[in-house]
């Protein structure tokens, strides 16, 4: 098992990558450089209401994704989330393995490298911790590290503060298409919605110009709220070219998802991303996945949907999306 791992891989020093990580030609960051001088919209949650309202649709609309500055997590907190996810990785790497997750049957949760069924698939330059942070109903906390002993406190703190910029994130974007501040939050499950972490620990790589951290994908949430260190790779596609987001101190990137594409009827653009490696330094990222109940059906707003804007999207349960995503199968 734990030669498998990125991390062990990293610490071998090796001069060149495996096969099994280098990227198909026309995914190689070497023939696929990121557009420069372009920036990711920044939105202050403390700007007037209608702007902010404004703002979060448009980049919603247009990108996909955005930042936003003044959300009220304190500095302090991200960064004890940030040492606490450091300390886990810092562990021996037998104590990692106690976590370890099996994804061939389905289980992400716990601590793992392929997340993926086929292993004939190009491996990430990636190890990771994952593991549900609420409802409260449904989380195994026999899947949160015990060590750090600081883990849990820290990260159900976090929880809580998240939650509450989630609620603020998708109420600004119900306004944006008309609606109720609560709509989507009702639609995605309300006290039922899930979130998801997912730590991302991204080792110094040899040939960081040949592999990818994670391959360019749209996620199936609804909604991505992530911070990460200092160590610059997320990269959105947008207008046919690839755009680097700088590090910005304390800020949150917020990703939308599948989920809320379909439910505005492609108002909101479920942004494809991808994360590059570093050859000198390694890089971490702290992604919370906001998803519905795997009950809930989900389909383009009754309310948004007429003659001049029909559906675009089939309703389904998020399981069955889930499901057919997973094992990329037509939509």
């Amino acid at each position: 098992m734990e030669s498998e791992r990125i991390q062990t891989l990293a610490l071998n020093k090796l001069k060149e990558l495996p096969p099994q990580f280098i990227r198909p030609a026309n995914e190689q960051p070497k023939n696929s450089k990121a557009m420069e001088g372009v920036t990711v919209p920044i939105i202050s949650l403390s700007q007037p209401h209608h702007l902010l309202v404004k703002h979060v649709t448009e980049a919603a609309s247009e990108w996909g994704f955005f930042l936003i500055t003044d959300h009220g997590i304190s500095t302090t907190l991200i960064q004890r989330l940030q040492e606490v996810g450091q300390e886990f990785f810092a562990l021996p790497q037998k104590q990692k393995e106690e976590y370890a997750n099996n994804p061939s049957t389905g289980s992400f949760e716990g601590y793992g490298t392929k997340m993926t069924k086929n292993l004939q698939e190009k491996v990430e330059w990636v190890d990771y911790y994952f593991h549900l942070m609420s409802p409260p109903s449904k989380v195994n906390y026999d899947m949160w590290p015990k060590n750090p002993p600081s883990y849990r406190e820290v990260t159900r703190e976090y929880n809580k503060e998240i939650s509450r910029v989630t609620d603020k994130v998708l109420e600004l974007l119900s306004e944006g298409l008309g609606l109720e501040r609560k709509v989507l939050k009702s639609c995605l499950g309300d006290e039922e919605i899930e979130i998801e972490m997912k730590i991302n620990m991204y080792p110094p790589c040899p040939q960081p110009e040949l592999a990818l951290g994670v391959e360019p994908h749209t996620d199936m949430s609804a909604l991505t709220l992530l911070v990460s260190n200092d160590v610059p790779g997320l990269q959105v596609w947008k207008d046919d070219n690839w755009i680097a987001v700088n590090y910005f101190a304390n800020a949150l990137f917020v990703h939308i998802g599948d989920q809320l594409e379909v439910i505005s009827n492609g108002k909101y653009k479920s942004v494809l991303h991808r994360s590059l490696v570093n050859k000198e330094s390694k890089r971490m990222s702290w992604a919370l996945f906001v998803v519905p109940p795997h009950k809930a059906m989900i389909g383009p707003l009754p309310s948004i949907v007429n003659h001049q804007n029909p559906p675009k999207f089939s309703t389904k349960t998020y399981a069955e999306y889930r499901y057919r995503k997973f094992n990329k199968l037509p939509q």
